[in-house]
């Protein structure tokens, strides 16, 4: 009981931004999905309502608990997700041939959005703990991280690998690691990546031919994009309005509920409404930066740099894949975009970051 007092006496020092800009965002994301669904029966709209209120309720009470509290289960979160990795090649349901969800008749749990931010914690931990790097530690480090990142391609999500790999990146070059040493890494790795055109799956490669002349297939491979481009277009300065965008209501748009969101909602609010969720975005992202050098120990500044790096990398390639200037990936825009687990997990990862805000005053 002793432990309570503490973590609810520092409740006064909530950043509000902190919850009302992600509210804002799924707000905004529910208003773009009803539009989206305007003519159907679909309910998901109304799933995503609850899927805010759980992520509340969750963020909220995950701010009063002290963070460090995370460094003592990385071990259990890390079993537990990649169990969860594991379970979902067997047991999970299929959609668009993509495996990546565990039926728990309540919602469809994806792990896979799971373990994006136990990746972070695992991370986190040993690269506080290390008083200096040794290379040893550092490949094993990798390697354990590497060995999920295996376990979500073979779902295959290629979006949701990327979003880690860049995330393990950034920590990386945020540790004490010598920055010559990861150039040198990266540009081998970047030297090699022609390699990997090989493992791609057939669709994975239409893609990234697409993303390079979406022209060339425009009924197949390329049809995404373009009609991606003619929604946002079509929007024009103040948007054609919700439920009135003839791209998504005649489903000319496709998944415009998950990956291309960002082209729905510039269809239905215009130059000025996409402008006002990218501001929302950039305010976001300056509060999390603002929370990094905050932050009063090392867990807390890795756990603020990659929770930052997964909500700007996941915004910036939805919403350039929407444009057609980023290959299309099967990535979520944060916040904004139709699911239940990472809706939930955003959440939490803005739990987590009012907790470190909260307690970056106090002298440990």
């Amino acid at each position: 009981m002793k432990f309570l007092w503490p973590k609810l006496r520092l409740s006064f020092g909530f950043d509000w931004s902190l919850f009302i800009v992600p509210s804002l965002l799924a707000i905004f994301g529910i208003a773009v999905i009803f539009s989206i669904t305007f003519n159907t029966a679909s309910r998901i709209a109304y799933d995503q309502i609850i899927y805010l209120i759980l992520g509340l309720v969750a963020a909220v009470a995950i701010s009063f608990y002290d963070y460090r509290v995370l460094k003592g289960l990385y071990l259990v979160l890390y079993i537990i997700g990649v169990l969860l990795l594991i379970l979902v090649l067997f047991i999970g349901t299929s959609t668009f041939g993509a495996t990546r969800w565990i039926n728990l008749y309540i919602f469809q749990l994806q792990p896979s959005e799971v373990f994006k931010f136990v990746a972070i914690i695992f991370i986190a931990k040993f690269f506080s703990d290390w008083q200096e790097i040794e290379w040893r530690k550092v490949v094993w480090l990798i390697a354990a991280i590497l060995g999920p990142m295996i376990l979500i391609l073979l779902q295959p999500d290629l979006g949701t690998t990327s979003v880690i790999f860049v995330t393990l990146l950034a920590l990386l070059f945020a540790s004490p690691i010598r920055k010559l040493y990861l150039i040198l890494g990266l540009a081998a790795l970047i030297a090699l990546s022609p390699l990997g055109w090989h493992f791609l799956k057939p669709y994975q490669k239409n893609r990234v031919v697409a993303f390079i002349n979406p022209a060339a297939d425009p009924q197949g491979a390329g049809y995404n994009v373009s009609q991606s481009k003619i929604a946002i277009g079509s929007g024009g300065l103040w948007g054609r309005g919700l439920g009135k965008g003839s791209q998504s209501q005649l489903n000319f748009l496709p998944v415009a509920h998950t990956d291309f969101i960002f082209a729905g909602a510039a269809e239905a609010t215009g130059f000025i409404g996409s402008t006002f969720l990218l501001g929302l975005l950039l305010f976001l992202m300056i509060r999390i930066l603002a929370i990094t050098r905050l932050a009063r120990d090392d867990f807390g500044m890795y756990l603020s740099v990659g929770i930052g790096t997964i909500f700007l990398f996941q915004a910036l390639v939805n919403i350039g894949m929407n444009m057609g200037i980023m290959p299309v990936t099967g990535i979520p825009l944060p916040f904004v975009s139709y699911g239940g687990s990472a809706q939930i997990s955003n959440f939490l990862a803005i739990g987590i970051l009012q907790s470190i805000y909260m307690r970056h005053k106090i002298t440990f």
